[in-house]
């Protein structure tokens, strides 16, 4: 099945596909229906015998999980390309191929959906840089997850683009989450696809492009650790809870790793793509990110 989280009245609502037709589901989140395991997906399955509530063109999707429950998770150097092309960045020290994978964390606040704008402020960063990714989604929660049990862990696939902030990145010390959280710069979705819609046989394919330009053309073969291997090892004394999200790294093609550098501009229309997963579509909007902004205090009679 294809889920999707649309704004309804200015509420998310989560639906089922039919083709292009939307069904509403009686739950308020997405990650409530993945939470009700099979439960969830018969639930799903017999909405499709329902009328439908709308149709794709005429609403605006939202991430398929609009405001994840903890930080999103995502996987560095994971293409054989990718990590090669970096070499030149480090200061071209010879670095071996990797022994385990490299994770690290991107904060709930970036993530944005489909066709919503990515915000650009000069005035933190003149390095904003996409990367086109796979993102999984967890469906049943577990520790020390074996490799062959993956599969039955797994709720979805979806897209995913790791905007990051070079410039951040760098400032403070080369680490990841900084220059990777700044709020908005993870766009997920359009759909979160179920493992039984897709063949496993089959390496997914991705693109990244810019205003047209292909930057990033791989499949998912070319990983240096397989999606499994990456969920297993990061489950090693590490509790993976349902709703969990993963993004499980980018091919070659970066914008900081060209010569010259190419990053984005307000303006710059960014797609990440798969014939699988759809279309990620963003475009890059002037948005102050500097500003003062206090946010309001819950009453003891809210919480």
């Amino acid at each position: 099945m294809r889920f999707v989280t649309y704004d309804r009245d200015g509420s998310p609502q989560p639906a089922v596909l039919r083709g292009a037709e939307l069904v509403d589901l009686d739950v308020p989140r997405i990650i409530d229906l993945i939470r009700l395991g099979d439960d969830g997906l018969r639930h799903a399955a017999a909405a499709l015998d329902r009328p439908a509530n709308a149709v794709l063109d005429d609403v605006h999707l939202l991430s398929p999980i609009p405001l994840p429950e903890r930080f999103v998770l995502a996987t560095g150097w994971n293409y054989l390309e990718h990590f090669t092309e970096g070499i030149g960045k480090r200061n071209d020290t010879v670095v071996e191929l990797p022994e385990y994978p490299s994770f690290f964390a991107k904060a709930d606040t970036t993530v944005i959906g489909p066709r919503d704008p990515l915000p650009y402020d000069a005035a933190l960063t003149e390095q904003l840089d996409g990367e086109g990714e796979i993102a999984v989604v967890i469906g049943t929660g577990g520790r020390n997850i074996p490799v062959d049990q993956v599969p039955r862990h797994l709720f979805g696939y979806t897209l995913a683009n790791d905007v990051t902030a070079r410039d951040i990145q760098r400032r403070h010390g080369g680490q990841w989450l900084k220059g990777k959280s700044v709020d908005g710069t993870c766009p997920l979705g359009p759909v979160l696809v179920t493992p039984d819609e897709l063949d496993p046989e089959v390496p997914l394919d991705l693109t990244y492009s810019v205003n047209g330009e292909v930057m990033q053309d791989a499949t998912t073969d070319l990983m240096i650790f397989s999606i499994a291997e990456l969920v297993s090892s990061l489950s090693e004394a590490m509790t993976l809870q349902p709703g969990d999200i993963l993004l499980t790294g980018t091919p070659a093609g970066a914008g900081y790793a060209r010569n010259p550098p190419r990053f984005l501009a307000p303006g710059d229309e960014v797609v990440v793509a798969s014939s699988a997963l759809g279309e990620l579509r963003n475009r890059v909007v002037e948005q102050s990110l500097t500003t003062y902004t206090p946010h309001a205090v819950e009453s003891a009679a809210e919480v």
